[in-house]
């Protein structure tokens, strides 16, 4: 979901949160797990042939995710068909905070859940330990993803660690009542025109609807260029070795400078950081009038955006298409039940499950019988002017051409770049900012 990472029925937290320090902590987290995992080796086989058996009598599983899965409603249904089971679910407020929890019991070797989620920007990381994770390949499930993501969660063993969730296809969210007061194309296919299929002609349509409206354009400039790096097939480190190349790699410098542009030295940003408490506050108050908007997003905005009328969703993106999150739920070897937590993690991410947790906060499947269900097709939002979000995404989905890599420094890299961001709309120069990041991209070694 956003890896990651967002309810329907209130707002859901980032899986890109920006945090003074957090770059210090994330650094000093990654080195001090990866020191505590190689220290503490492999479990006993005994204790691993112990933790492979079935209990007998009744089960308790903790399932641990963070933010919206859309699985409050799944877990009494599940529990329904399954008897012998009970599920505690605990949900972190972030995906940041879900990390940091993460490695930190990882790294112990005891209190993690018997079903973690783990969002895709922390994958890489994740992935690096994957001996202390059960393989989840099964006949049951084979070839229930798409290739890209199922691929994503499989090591260098062929072992699958991960059940794969959501996935984020995006389009752009709007508020037509706003683009219509300006004297401006309002309903989704003239929007969709207007924005036009690449980033200059949306911050071109930006700049048109500021000369008629005093609302800004869109909420952030972080959130905006997290839609546009998304598109960068290796943004951060070299695919063949994992080298970081962030700080010289023209395409990221790019990005920044044209989102500064546009946000800030234009005006068409509204300067709210995503998930802010100032951020939810402004759906209630004409905030902006559009952001990008994976699947996901359009639960969130129902929630913080109750009783507004006007949203909708342009079935376009800029540069083509793009996706922002998506998580996978994993088996830690930890786990004293990992036959049924296994059965827990394959229900929740079966194609009839996922279609209901795409109606209920939007979060868009990947699985492919999902995809081709006429049920999902035929999905719509009241709030969004009845907005067929199910074909809408199916299509924003069918756009997305490449999966970008991002490796074991990938999540603290971005979180960096997010934290640079943020500072140029408090007032920091661009190009202070930027220093400021290369210094802390190289901090990460």
């Amino acid at each position: 979901m956003a890896s990651r990472t967002t309810p329907r029925m209130a707002s859901r937290k980032a899986t890109r949160t920006t945090r003074t320090g957090r770059i210090a902590v994330t650094a000093a987290l990654s080195v001090g797990v990866l020191a505590a995992l190689t220290a503490c080796g492999g479990g006993s086989d005994a204790a691993d042939a112990a933790k492979t058996s079935s209990a007998s009598g009744p089960v308790t599983l903790t399932l641990a995710t963070f933010n919206q899965f859309g699985y409050d409603e799944l877990i009494p249904e599940f529990e329904a068909t399954h008897p012998n089971i009970k599920v505690t679910h605990k949900k972190a407020a972030t995906s940041n905070e879900a990390r940091d929890n993460f490695f930190t019991r990882l790294a112990a070797g005891s209190g993690m859940a018997d079903v973690e989620a783990v969002e895709v920007d922390w994958l890489p990381e994740m992935l690096q330990y994957s001996d202390k994770f059960n393989d989840l390949n099964s006949p049951d499930v084979q070839g229930r993803w798409l290739d890209w993501k199922a691929k994503a969660a499989t090591d260098a063993k062929g072992h699958l660690i991960g059940y794969g969730t959501d996935s984020g296809p995006e389009a752009i969210c709007y508020r037509s009542d706003l683009f219509k007061k300006a004297g401006l194309p309002s309903d989704r296919d003239s929007v969709a025109k207007f924005f036009g299929t690449t980033w200059d002609s949306y911050f071109a349509a930006g700049k048109q609807f500021k000369a008629k409206s005093n609302v800004p354009f869109f909420d952030s400039i972080g959130a905006t260029y997290q839609g546009m790096i998304n598109q960068v097939q290796a943004a951060y480190e070299n695919p063949s070795d994992g080298t970081v190349t962030a700080t010289d790699n023209p395409e990221v410098k790019k990005i920044y400078d044209q989102v500064v542009q546009a946000g800030i030295t234009d005006g068409l940003s509204a300067k709210l950081q995503q998930w802010s408490d100032d951020w939810t506050a402004s759906f209630q108050k004409d905030g902006f009038a559009t952001m990008l908007c994976p699947g996901w997003m359009v639960g969130v905005i129902e929630g913080n955006a109750k009783g507004v009328k006007g949203w909708d969703v342009a079935n376009t993106f800029p540069g083509g298409g793009g996706n922002w999150g998506g998580s996978y739920l994993t088996v830690p070897k930890q786990s004293a039940h990992p036959k049924e937590a296994q059965e827990l993690a394959a229900w929740l991410t079966a194609p009839e499950q996922q279609i209901k947790a795409f109606k209920k906060v939007g979060a868009f499947p990947s699985q492919k019988a999902a995809l081709e269900s006429p049920e999902l097709a035929a999905v719509t939002v009241a709030s969004f002017n009845n907005a067929p979000t199910g074909k809408i995404f199916a299509e924003r989905a069918k756009a997305v051409t490449m999966s970008p890599f991002k490796g074991t420094k990938y999540f603290a890299i971005n979180d960096a770049m997010q934290q640079a961001l943020t500072r140029v709309e408090q007032g920091t120069s661009p190009q202070d900012s930027w220093n400021k990041w290369v210094s802390d991209v190289k901090a990460l070694g």
